[in-house]
């Protein structure tokens, strides 16, 4: 098929539904694909960026609570923070069923309109300081929705791209998504100071409504994609091996971005009392979100394995000086090593999410002449359609870890009144996910091993 006779991708009556979409033809690409796919990530990026924004809300309202006469121990603080972030990762399973149920672009109106409700509730509470602890941590539950945005955009992305260019697009939507975590961080405290914690809240009301305006008009739902995955075809790709494997490492990717980004405000108060956290917080989650891209661009490169390898190599070392650090009572060493954690989740989580649309499709090729196009084009739309289903399972999974780590910290600081045990935890499983990716992807074939090495992945 030639660039002049591809089919342009059209809206119908019915709404901006694209009825033919081939973004691994070439032609069709070059000539259509490209254009209409940077559009929809653009404004994909937009409202998952505000999802990331509301969700860590309670990451820097923790820290201000007192100002507006709610007293909480370090203990209830970490449960605020940790609670949406649970209740985010358990809305990216059924969120991953949203764009392909009702349309990436109708998907992406509804979740953004539903910002609207953590919004609010976070006013209420802020005006309402004599609320009990058990409310309160239901109003911090809300902001869970914001974290179920991720896996929507993400699945909903996929399906744009071509497979062997996914890794930045991917990179560049979570990004997009992950340096909300620092937008709220940064900007919030001088808001707090100029009027007030409520602000907080108040301020992602017209921006919520903004990218729900611009998904409704700018976007695009994919009729290939529109064909809800069944539980039962949930349940037969979440055990497959590479979800499972895939799952596991992205805890330590994204797990651990988004378990330290909730909590580094109060590991920074409570191992250095003497440091104003506001001012520090929101540097692990910009180095680590500008970081994302570029793993996913490394991981094209390079192939995603390799450099997931080597990253969780250095982001065991980088977690073992951090220990060195709290051990010595050394700020400048903690904050130098802590920010090399953080760009090292990002790259992790760029390479990561590479690898699972570049290891499904190896999977479905073996086999297939390459060489006959349609046999190629058969074989790769359930191979799409798996691998966008099982980067939304390993993104709830991975959230999910986040809690893990936030968990961790809570029970070191509440037994040892230090995060030491804690690091020396996380230090061991990275070393796991090192051995991991070698032994599932980098070393040569042995008895039911799968390497694909050699594939690019």
């Amino acid at each position: 098929m030639s660039a002049l006779t591809a089919p342009k991708p059209e809206a119908t009556a019915r709404g901006r539904w694209i009825d033919h979409w081939a973004p691994d033809d070439e032609d069709f690409w070059n000539a259509t694909g490209r254009r209409v796919a940077r559009r929809n990530l653009a404004w994909s990026i937009v409202a998952e960026h505000l999802g990331f924004c509301v969700w860590l809300l309670w990451s820097i309202a923790v820290i201000n609570l007192d100002k507006v006469g709610i007293v909480l121990d370090v203990g209830q603080k970490l449960w605020l923070t940790t609670l949406p972030n649970l209740v985010g990762a358990a809305l990216r399973i059924p969120y991953t069923f949203g764009p392909a149920r009702f349309g990436g672009r109708n998907f992406t109106i509804i979740s953004a309109l539903l910002l609207l409700i953590p919004c609010a509730l976070f006013v209420y509470a802020i005006n309402n300081p004599d609320i009990p602890f058990w409310f309160l941590l239901l109003i911090a539950a809300t902001t869970g929705l914001g974290g179920g945005n991720f896996a929507s955009s993400m699945s909903n992305i996929t399906h744009f791209y071509p497979t062997s260019k996914q890794g930045l697009p991917l990179g560049l939507n979570a990004a997009g998504g992950n340096i909300g975590v620092s937008v709220t961080q940064l900007t919030m405290p001088p808001l707090i100071v100029a009027f007030g914690l409520v602000a907080v809240g108040w301020v992602w009301m017209p921006l919520v409504l903004l990218a729900a305006a611009g998904a409704y008009f700018f976007m695009d739902n994919l009729r290939h994609a529109a064909t809800a995955y069944t539980i039962r075809e949930m349940a037969e790709i979440s055990r497959r091996p590479h979800t499972i494997i895939m799952s596991v490492l992205y805890i330590g990717t994204f797990g651990s971005f988004i378990g330290y980004s909730f909590s580094f405000g109060v590991l920074i108060k409570n191992q250095f009392p003497e440091i104003n956290a506001a001012h520090y917080i929101w540097l692990g989650a910009l180095v680590g979100s500008v970081a994302r891209p570029l793993g996913g661009l490394l991981a094209d490169r390079l192939g995603g394995a390799k450099v997931t390898f080597w990253n969780f190599l250095a982001m065991g070392i980088g977690i073992v000086v951090v220990w060195f650090a709290v051990d010595a009572g050394s700020w400048a060493m903690f904050l130098g090593a802590f920010l090399l954690v953080f760009v090292t989740t990002g790259l992790g989580n760029g390479s990561t999410y590479k690898m699972i649309p570049a290891i499904f499709k190896h999977k479905a090729l073996e086999g297939v002449d390459t060489s006959d196009a349609d046999a190629v084009t058969t074989a790769l739309g359930p191979a799409r359609r798996a691998a966008a289903a099982a980067i939304g399972i390993s993104s709830a999974v991975g959230a999910f870890g986040g809690v893990l780590i936030q968990q961790t910290f809570r029970i070191s600081l509440e037994e040892t009144k230090s995060i030491a045990a804690a690091l020396v935890i996380l230090a061991g499983f990275y070393a796991v996910c090192v051995v991991l990716t070698w032994a599932s992807y980098l070393r040569k074939t042995g008895p039911g091993n799968v390497s694909l090495a050699d594939a690019g992945v």
